[in-house]
């Protein structure tokens, strides 16, 4: 059990001046993070956390790496930042290598992944716009899709719980179910300039899509001179054990949008275009101040060269099998547990009630977990986690489990009824 804090310790003070001072638009959890160290983080209080979040999916090396601490001082000491009118060694580097793994021909970089969608849907509308009319416009999507909180990418988050205080958003987005390819095919028609989707939803609950899907959207796309483009911001880079969700279906895209590990850590994402649409966009027609910066790049030439130089696909894949076999377990031994899914270390538990308290008390006992849609599970950890990390964390979630089943007996009645 994790010690608590004093009420004049450090980590009250923080809090405090936090609530104060920042807006309040995030839950926080009442610790304040220090420092970590692989795949541990440590608060203020000197308590260790098994990080299963990895900072939202953007810590994929951990924290403190020593290849990424070293790259980072060595680029600070040269440059970190340059006017994208420029160029930068780094850049072009990260450029050909994420070009040369996914098989398409052009990269641009921005900062987070909202901004790079916003990116994708200025191409698919000026690709439309160019080739065939200003009729050519709208974006079909998908419900429970999450696409980011800027203005656009909001407007094609299939939530309405997201974007019902900010609407009317943009025109011309319509909204289909995942797999349900009759929905699919009469969205898309001769005015549709794009299908956006996930290969593996995340923040919508960690719902893979299945190759047919993924296959019916690239032969509709072709059909309609539509473009079929992938966000995958979460999913990418590694994470389903593959450089790319997309990968396994042998459905390539004609561009996909890539961000959270992408920088080591620092802000970088990447729109990554088929050889057809390197002109598309125009000359000043969108641009990034802060993207592809030469720290944020170099970042991420060396998080893919670690990534390659240790072998992490196989680790992740490895270390996915064994949390999936785990997960899967807790699915069918558990009254408050529905079902476990995922792939490689983008994995979800879905519950039957609320998983944030199953969260604050999982802090106590060392472990950082998440939740998305109230009641899942969702588990986003560091490429460096290993079976053994897994076996660590399993026994504590499954007291969580216990626990919080106890407070809940007629979910537990139920689920116990339907098994």
């Amino acid at each position: 059990m994790h010690s608590s804090s004093s009420p004049k310790s450090e980590t009250a003070d923080i809090l405090a001046r936090d609530s104060q001072y920042l807006l309040p638009v995030y839950a926080r959890y009442q610790v304040v993070m220090e420092r970590g160290e692989g795949v541990y983080v440590y608060d203020t209080d000197g308590n260790r956390y098994l990080d299963l979040m990895a900072g939202l999916g953007v810590n994929g090396l951990g924290h403190a790496h020593a290849r990424m601490v070293k790259a980072m001082a060595e680029q600070a000491a040269k440059m970190v930042h340059l006017s994208p009118q420029y160029s930068s060694k780094a850049s072009v580097d990260l450029a050909q290598r994420l070009c040369e793994l996914s098989g398409l021909s052009s990269v641009f970089y921005s900062t987070g992944g909202s901004e790079a969608v916003e990116g994708a849907l200025k191409l698919a509308r000026a690709y439309g716009h160019k080739n065939f009319g200003a009729h050519k416009h709208r974006v079909i999507a998908l419900n429970g899709s999450y696409h980011g909180r800027t203005y656009g990418s909001l407007s094609v988050t299939g939530q309405s719980k997201y974007r019902s205080d900010f609407e009317p958003g943009l025109p011309g987005i319509d909204f289909v179910d995942r797999e349900d390819l009759a929905q699919l095919e009469a969205a898309v028609s001769g005015d549709a300039c794009c299908i956006l989707l996930e290969p593996i939803l995340g923040e919508g609950g960690v719902h893979e899509l299945s190759h047919e899907y993924l296959k019916r959207a690239r032969d509709l796309a072709n059909r309609h001179s539509a473009l079929l483009i992938f966000d995958e911001i979460q999913c990418g880079l590694g994470r389903a054990g593959d450089w790319f969700a997309y990968q396994a279906s042998g459905v390539r895209p004609d561009a996909l949008i890539l961000g959270k590990p992408l920088g080591g850590g620092l802000p970088l994402s990447a729109l990554v275009v088929d050889r057809d649409l390197v002109n598309t966009l125009g000359v000043a027609k969108h641009g990034s101040t802060l993207g592809g910066s030469p720290m944020a790049c170099r970042m991420g030439v060396e998080f893919l060269s670690v990534m390659e130089d240790d072998n992490l696909l196989a680790q992740i894949r490895e270390t996915g099998a064994v949390l999936k076999r785990e997960l899967e377990k807790l699915a069918a031994t558990s009254p408050i547990a529905v079902e476990a899914r995922g792939r490689g270390l983008i994995q979800a538990l879905e519950l039957n009630v609320p998983g944030r308290p199953i969260v604050e008390a999982g802090l106590k006992e060392g472990l950082m977990l998440n939740v998305v849609q109230g009641h899942i599970l969702r588990f986003l950890p560091s490429f460096l986690l290993t079976p053994e990390h897994v076996m660590e964390a399993i026994p504590v979630i499954t007291r969580l489990l216990e626990q919080e089943a106890a407070k809940h007996p007629a979910s537990v009645a139920t689920t116990s009824t339907a098994r």
